[in-house]
């Protein structure tokens, strides 16, 4: 390769290009394309640009792709530049995304200098923390919330105490009242309702079509179960729990419980009857939903079995399979089918008046891991679910009509996210009912074309070691997100190769936000394994050893702290006392106490 203009790409030889995996013929005409993509391009990060994006692709050997990035970048100066980024984003593409949008139409009004929406990023993210009242009038606008009784405004800073406990980051949306599940269902045209919801399929069918419910049969069924709630005896503010995997059942009953203004109560269907006992007493839960066993391939696993011995309130339970229950249930208890048989004396038991709720009532009990002590049962509000949306708007791009897949669980915090992340921005929920480490799972996203794949590291890396996504075109794909675990620079690289470089937005939050503090965006360049904003309206401050904070304008290292007028944030704990748990002890940052991010850990 000596006719490379660039000194390092010169240092390569087309036996480097062989080593990698390539033919002789291949590596020959590889070469040639990649000399003349060298010759004309100027610069490290617009030739990595053209080298992911019109030369390499998901069938070269990966070292092939490790080698050019690697090469590419061998002159990047991290210290002064940070690292380097593995995806950057074109103009064109950004002024499409949502935030690109509103700046392309709006920048000029809101900013004091804008020049276009990646220049400008910076700038809007500053907006939402510095003016909060125009960012979140933006988002609320974006999503298209139906209110009840609208809030008298954005926040009240100076309303301090909540419940008797100090609340420093202020009250959000105050007077507000709605229901965030009637939000997720509206149906404002006949369009909408023909829409795709959520789409589906099941482990060991990898072939089979792809199972779908419209926005207007999603709605139905949820109205349904809401009707039958009532039927059960289930009022207003009752808490009631779902253990069970998270499949289109799960979504339904999910939305119902918070339409017909009671709480959902988040279990994983994981736990231990020790861990169901502690989470069902804490949360003083009025009844459960759960499955007989969890089918994983030829396996079943024990579920309403583990319910019963945790002493459990009293049980509807889903079958596992076609063939009805697998189990004897106790007295009192009763099958999904002679649940729904409970509004058969309903007029419309397809349709439901949504249950009015405030701002602040509370929709969704979570817990944190609970591994050195008891959990701590975190209440959502109406309001938590919002920030959620408002985070996959701005960070993860979600648009209407998109596709969004991410293997969770209705017990961690990223199953009610995926439901919000989705159904408010008018996207499509798609879920696969099994194991996502295998072919199944991996074509399953070629098939639904997912349009954003979040996951945890040791999915990818397990995808890596087993190869099981070769062949599968992931075209569609606009991003990958990944959260939950420190992730792996090789690992990811691997994971963007596969889907001709689609960026992956990190997301680091916390169950107490509803969604995260730092992330990465579409607007900026991602580098691997690294975030690249804060979330908007959060603002992070970095404190030194004596809790002083550092200018914000400098790297710095120390203890992340963030202001605590996060939108959407925990005001209470049911079973400890918030202010003492996030606050007590953290210092002043202008005016404000801090929260303590290790607190959500």
């Amino acid at each position: 390769m000596a006719k490379c203009r660039d000194k390092i790409f010169g240092e390569l030889t087309e036996m480097d290009i062989r080593d990698t995996g390539l033919s002789p013929s291949k590596a020959e005409l590889f070469c040639k394309n990649l000399i003349r993509i060298v010759q004309s391009t100027q610069g490290s990060v617009n030739l990595w640009i053209k080298i992911s994006q019109a030369l390499l692709t998901p069938a070269h050997p990966f070292a092939l792709h490790r080698l050019l990035y690697h090469t590419t970048y061998k002159n990047w100066n991290s210290e002064l530049l940070g690292p380097p980024p593995a995806w950057t984003p074109a103009l064109e593409d950004a002024k499409l995304t949502n935030i690109g949008r509103i700046l392309v139409a709006r920048g000029a009004e809101l900013l004091a200098s804008y020049k276009d929406p990646i220049a400008s990023f910076n700038d809007f993210y500053q907006l939402s923390v510095e003016k909060p009242e125009v960012y979140w009038d933006i988002v609320l606008k974006e999503l298209g919330l139906k209110f009840h009784e609208r809030p008298s405004c954005i926040l009240k800073s100076d309303e301090t105490n909540f419940l008797g406990e100090p609340c420093p980051g202020g009250r959000w949306l105050p007077g507000a009242i709605l229901n965030v599940a009637e939000c997720c269902l509206q149906l404002d045209s006949e369009e909408r309702g023909r829409e795709i919801a959520v789409m589906w399929r099941n482990e060991g069918q990898d072939d089979s079509p792809i199972s779908c419910l419209t926005m207007a049969e999603l709605r139905e069924r949820v109205c349904r179960v809401a009707n039958a709630l009532e039927g059960a005896g289930f009022r207003k503010g009752d808490a009631i729990a779902i253990n069970m995997p998270m499949d289109v059942h799960a979504v339904i009953i999910y939305l119902a419980v918070i339409l017909a203004g009671c709480a959902v109560v988040s279990i994983a269907d994981s736990f231990a009857p020790s861990e169901i006992a502690s989470r069902l007493k804490i949360s003083k839960a009025e009844g459960i939903f759960t499955q007989d066993v969890i089918l994983r391939g030829q396996r079943t696993h024990p579920l309403y079995n583990r319910v019963v011995e945790a002493n459990g309130p009293r049980a509807i339970v889903l079958p596992a399979r076609d063939d009805g229950i697998q189990v004897v249930l106790r007295e009192g208890d009763m099958t999904w089918d002679k649940f729904l048989e409970l509004t058969s004396t309903v007029d419309r038991p397809d349709d439901f008046n949504a249950v009015a709720m405030n701002i602040d009532d509370t929709s969704n009990i979570l817990f944190s891991s609970g591994t050195t002590g008891d959990p701590k049962a975190i209440p959502w509000t109406h309001a938590t679910p919002i920030k959620a949306a408002a985070d996959a708007w701005a960070h993860h791009d979600i648009r209407h009509r998109d596709v969004v897949a991410w293997p969770t669980n209705l017990g961690w915090m990223m199953g009610p996210w995926l439901i919000y992340a989705a159904l408010l921005n008018r996207a499509s929920i798609a879920l696969y009912n099994g194991a996502p480490l295998g072919y199944g799972f991996a074509k399953f996203v070629q098939d639904a074309k997912v349009t954003m794949l979040g996951l945890v590291p040791s999915i990818a890396k397990a995808w890596r070691n087993t190869q099981v996504v070769h062949g599968c075109d992931w075209f569609h794909l606009r991003c990958f997100s990944s959260s939950g675990e420190a992730s792996n620079v090789d690992d990811y690289l691997w994971l963007m190769s596969q889907a001709k470089y689609k960026p992956i937005i990190e997301y680091c939050g916390g169950t107490e936000i509803g969604g995260g503090f730092v992330t990465g965006s579409m607007l900026q360049p991602q580098t691997l394994s690294a975030f690249s904003t804060p979330a908007m309206g959060c603002k992070i401050v970095i404190l030194d050893d004596r809790g002083q904070p550092l200018p914000s304008d400098l790297p710095a290292t120390g203890e992340c702290a963030l202001d605590p007028s996060i939108f959407g944030s925990s005001t209470r704990l049911l079973n400890a006392s918030h202010y003492n748990v996030y606050y007590k002890g953290m210092p002043q940052v202008q005016g404000k106490v801090g929260v303590e991010t290790s607190s959500m850990l």
